[in-house]
């Protein structure tokens, strides 16, 4: 962070109290601050007050879809393809730890991501929430908490992880950063590159997931896009600093655009710390440049 001029840089290092990530300890309550789930302003008795409501409405939910599944099943043929998608991805979830311990109850999954699919009309089920309702699942202790908690995490990142409402717009961001901050590279992946950016939509569709060893890393990660410190929509420049990790080999070996997509594939097991910081600096380099007015707004 000390890269960054000072003038410059006060939101980018607002943001480095979360780089090292919560304790493990206090992340499910946290987290609860940090989506929305609680006010920062509750008293304790007003957030157990909170929590007994979420907890309610969470179970008038279930009610609901008991009552209108068969509605659904029998009018909807969307509903009957979702449930199958839910399904198939949940039965090739891998739900054990390295000591072979299970980690998470499959049929309580796939009760949270029904409900959520047939409750939430903006974020219909794609492929990969399924391994993001787990990371909640694994983090807090009932269902109604892991419910509402992948509900205001939508919320407060935008729905920018939904292919119908974020992905699209935050691939055409990244391509106009990499424009401004990378004119060399912008060509390449105009030339003979084309196509590479806009194959990097599961990136945005799994928040990065697969990029980390460990599921806290994954979390750190998602911590920090939650303060929007340093700025809103945080995410493009993490994916923009991940494609400079490639930059080099791209440019020498002159790849084409699946050869891209398959070396960016294979960035795995990344030090969240280090590719929070490239970011910062990132942003810290953009906010310098003469930008145009719609990436200058996508990011404030």
């Amino acid at each position: 962070m000390t890269t960054l001029s000072p003038e410059n840089s006060l939101s980018a290092r607002q943001s480095a109290s979360f780089i090292l990530g919560l304790h493990p300890f206090v992340r499910p309550e946290a987290w609860k601050f940090l989506t929305g789930y609680y006010s920062w302003q509750s008293s304790q008795d007003e957030r157990l007050m909170v929590d007994s409501t979420r907890r309610k409405n969470y179970e008038a939910l279930c009610q609901m879809y008991e009552k209108i599944q068969p509605l659904l099943e029998n009018l909807h043929r969307n509903f009957i393809e979702t449930r199958n998608n839910i399904a198939y991805d949940i039965q090739k979830l891998y739900d054990k730890d390295p000591l072979g311990n299970v980690l998470i109850d499959k049929k309580r999954l796939e009760k949270l991501l029904l409900l959520s699919y047939v409750c939430n009309t903006q974020a219909e089920y794609q492929q990969g929430f399924h391994e993001m309702v787990m990371l909640f699942q694994l983090m807090v202790e009932h269902d109604h908490e892991t419910f509402w908690l992948f509900q205001f995490f939508l919320q407060k990142t935008e729905h920018s992880c939904v292919i119908s409402i974020g992905v699209g717009k935050n691939l055409g961001m990244l391509n106009s950063v990499i424009n401004v901050l990378d004119p060399v590279f912008a060509e390449h992946l105009k030339g003979k590159g084309a196509g590479a950016v806009q194959s990097l939509f599961p990136w945005f569709c799994l928040y990065f997931q697969r990029a980390f060893k460990s599921f806290d890393d994954v979390w750190r990660l998602w911590e920090v896009l939650l303060t929007g410190k340093p700025c809103r929509n945080f995410q493009v420049l993490v994916a923009y600093s991940m494609l400079q990790m490639v930059r080099k080999q791209v440019l020498q070996e002159s790849m084409t655009g699946d050869d891209i997509l398959l070396a960016c594939n294979n960035l795995i097991d990344l030090d969240v710390a280090e590719l929070v910081s490239a970011a910062c600096t990132a942003y810290a380099e953009l906010i310098q440049k003469d930008v145009p007015q719609p990436l200058k707004d996508f990011f404030l």
